[in-house]
């Protein structure tokens, strides 16, 4: 908990630095005090191109968008705030490509009020990132955590052969490749993979969406590790005293409830999908549309997302 405590306090400093550089007109469109932070609404999101509600970045001057990144550190390990990085950047590189440089556009929102004791929260969306954090005096949640890269593989200019998302790739196609047959006809559910990620942008998440797969019970001793790497791979995208609380809840569960799928080619290149999933853990990954070039990436958790369950625990004590 006193982790917990850490982070958000960082956070809370990082949106008082944010909000010291704004303008006026700016606040008004970062904040944003709903009644309730449960509301429906507020589990709306996508990873597409298009505004959202809050405060872009596209005018922001240098100053505010170090505390914009500033910011979007706080809700990241080390490694993790590379990627979430990564994502704007190759995103920028993508832009240039297509001949439409210009200003990064991702929207900033605050929810609530971080001062106090009463729930808050921010998310940072835009094309290919989407992080969502709710704090509460019992904890922080950080999903729905979605992280693409168009292109999968940067073939030229100064990014030229970065992978921003290969280790999640690499790990899952090691994972499939060293399954023997029997395994294996129980981990690929199809020859052609999704031209997405199954859950797409659903309010919930729910792991009966996704195929049952091959169980982690049912795996050799060695094909179980390269499974846990894999989730821990996603977990440790978050703070780390969060992503042990999450690693925790899956070894409390049984290692035996996770499951590992894929679909699609096996070499690299070829279009592909694979998914791990458990009961609260669904992690999803595809990298399918541009010939196999445009990957994305989720982690979302079945309580966890969009702080529903600290948000039903403080809302229950108030109110009890």
């Amino acid at each position: 908990m006193h982790g917990s405590r850490a982070t958000a306090a960082e956070m809370r400093e990082a949106v008082r630095a944010l909000l010291r550089v704004l303008e006026p007109e700016q606040v008004k469109e970062l904040r944003e005090r709903p009644a309730r932070l449960d509301a429906p609404e507020l589990r709306e999101w996508t990873y597409l191109p298009g505004p959202r509600p809050g405060l872009s970045t596209e005018g922001l001057d240098a100053r505010q968008r170090e505390a914009v990144d500033a910011l979007l550190t706080t809700a990241h390990s080390a490694p993790g705030a590379e990627l979430a990085r990564g994502a704007i950047e190759v995103e920028r590189h993508r832009r240039a490509t297509v001949g439409a440089a210009g200003a990064d556009r991702y929207w900033v929102r605050l929810l609530g009020d971080p001062e106090g004791d009463a729930p808050w929260g921010w998310r940072m969306n835009g094309h290919h990132l989407a992080v969502h954090v709710l704090v509460t005096t019992a904890g922080l949640r950080v999903t729905p955590h979605f992280v693409g890269a168009e292109p999968a593989r940067v073939a030229h200019g100064p990014q030229a052969g970065r992978r921003l998302l290969g280790p999640e790739e690499d790990l899952a196609r090691e994972l499939v490749t060293d399954l023997d047959l029997g395994r294996r006809s129980r981990a690929v559910f199809a020859a052609e993979p999704p031209d997405d990620i199954l859950t797409r942008d659903d309010p919930f998440a729910d792991p009966g969406l996704l195929p049952t797969g091959l169980a982690h019970g049912d795996m050799s001793p060695g094909q179980q590790r390269l499974v846990e790497r894999l989730v821990r791979r996603y977990l440790d995208r978050a703070p780390a005293v969060y992503a042990r609380e999450c690693w925790s809840d899956v070894v409390a569960h049984g290692l035996g409830t996770l499951s590992f799928a894929w679909a699609g080619g096996r070499e690299p290149g070829e279009r592909h999908y694979y998914c791990v999933r458990g009961p609260d853990l669904l992690i999803e990954y595809d990298n399918t549309q541009d010939d196999g070039n445009h990957a994305h990436s989720v982690w979302r958790h079945v309580r966890h997302d969009w702080g529903a369950d600290l948000l039903r625990a403080h809302y229950t004590e108030q109110h009890g």
